[in-house]
């Protein structure tokens, strides 16, 4: 297979994968990124002294290709497992959760609801074939399965306040994937398992970033291509700060909602598929604080008075050497809220933890931090399998794929290794 010149849009870990695969098979690849650093949603920022991901990440049991990877780039080493906790906060009590005991103690539900959900886990954590579900309202198959009274309880609000008015409009296979890697990601019946890399997200990077670089690769950081160029439908360049570049192919790992800016010369059916693809922003309030607010990983939240669906409580899992805590807004960029300032919505979060915990007081507050990401969540409705645009465009060298392309697993980094190789060998193969 002969060389060619490749351009890899996005230096995410998708885009760092996609380009150590295709160095991999001798071609010559640059990386484009418009962010001053490398990592997308799993970049590290300088909070208050620490280094922390923007937006948090776990492991689970089931990373295999993840595994494969540390495993190659001799990291192995540096993951870790820790034993961890998780909490449900509802009408204003905050429950243990996550074991069957601690189902049993759960007041809000009778004993029938408790036993449905509990099967409905178990069945969840079998299933091999997801394409039956992709055709399936996800809380419509949830209410089926546990019932009204505990759809209503231990569902209801945390899909309200992610999705808001797309609630109705999301596959079962998209939440089911959800339930089985957290269930599968368990040392035992009573114990969930959870796991994280020292140093976090960036040990892993900073790897790759390495191996791209001694392979011959170069990463342009804070720098965003204006246009992909092509001629009788097909790439023959990009053009960055107005200037003109040459390549073969292009293969884009920004999010898809971009392509039809970038790329004028796609056929408008296509871009209308594209066009069609939803996405939820983020707004991640970060909070440092001297002692823990919990015991908790992570909680789930159920209260009238508080409109986030939980906190995660990251140094549960990953001391840090300070108590980490984040507080996602998830809500479409139509909410009023989402015009607030950053400020609003961390004083909303400081105003939730009191009520979490009654002990909690603001001089435990050490730093505050938000970031906002607007292509956070991908809304996957019935048949997104056949929604998604194929990765290989009508237009002769532009490949492309995001986080939608996980459908229907997790964002994760795990997945961000998947989804990378799969776009260099179709990207590879395609272009020769």
């Amino acid at each position: 297979m002969s060389s060619k010149r490749y351009v890899v849009l996005g230096a995410g870990p998708m885009g760092l994968m996609a380009a150590m695969e295709l160095l991999k098979r001798g071609h010559e690849v640059d990386i484009y990124e418009r962010d001053d650093r490398i990592g997308g949603m799993s970049a590290a920022f300088d909070f208050d002294g620490l280094a922390i991901e923007r937006y948090y990440h776990f492991i689970c049991k089931t990373d295999y290709p993840l595994f494969a990877l540390l495993e190659e780039l001799k990291l192995s080493q540096t993951l870790r497992w820790t034993d961890t906790k998780m909490g449900f906060y509802y009408n204003g009590r905050l429950y243990k959760w996550g074991t069957p005991f601690a189902l049993l103690a759960f007041d809000g539900l009778g004993i029938v609801s408790k036993a449905r959900y509990a099967l409905h886990v178990m069945a969840t954590k079998s299933i091999k074939d997801w394409r039956p579900l992709d055709k399936v309202s996800a809380t419509a198959w949830i209410r089926k399965w546990v019932g009204q009274r505990a759809y209503d309880v231990l569902w209801k609000s945390l899909f309200e306040l992610k999705f808001f008015e797309y609630t109705e409009q999301l596959s079962a296979a998209w939440i089911g994937t959800r339930i089985k890697r957290v269930g599968l990601s368990r040392k035992s019946l009573m114990q969930e398992t959870m796991g994280y890399l020292e140093g976090g997200s960036e040990t892993v990077l900073r790897a790759m970033e390495k191996v791209i670089l001694e392979r011959g690769g170069r990463i342009h950081l804070s720098a965003g291509i204006d246009r992909v160029v092509t001629k009788d439908g097909r790439v023959t360049g990009i053009v960055v700060d107005g200037a003109e570049l040459p390549a073969d192919v292009v293969v884009s790992t920004a999010p898809i909602q971009y392509v039809p800016r970038l790329v004028p010369d796609l056929p408008k059916a296509f871009a209308a598929r594209i066009d069609a693809i939803t996405n939820i922003p983020v707004a991640c309030v970060i909070v440092k604080m001297s002692q823990p607010l919990t015991e908790n990983f992570w909680m789930n939240i159920n209260d009238p008075g508080i409109a986030i669906p939980g906190v995660i409580e990251y140094s549960n899992l990953n001391d840090t050497g300070a108590s980490i805590l984040y507080a996602p807004f998830y809500m479409p960029k139509t909410h009023p809220k989402w015009s607030q300032g950053n400020d609003e919505l961390i004083e909303e979060v400081l105003g939730y933890l009191s009520r979490l915990n009654p002990e909690f007081t603001r001089d435990r507050v050490l730093a505050t931090h938000c970031h906002r990401y607007e292509f956070a969540q991908t809304v996957c409705p019935p048949g997104f399998y056949d929604m998604l645009p194929s990765m290989e465009t009508p237009i002769a060298g532009f490949f492309m794929a995001d986080t939608s392309y996980y459908y229907p697993e997790d964002r994760s980094i795990n997945e961000s290794i998947v989804v990378g190789s799969r776009l260099a060998a179709l990207a590879s193969e395609g272009a020769a």
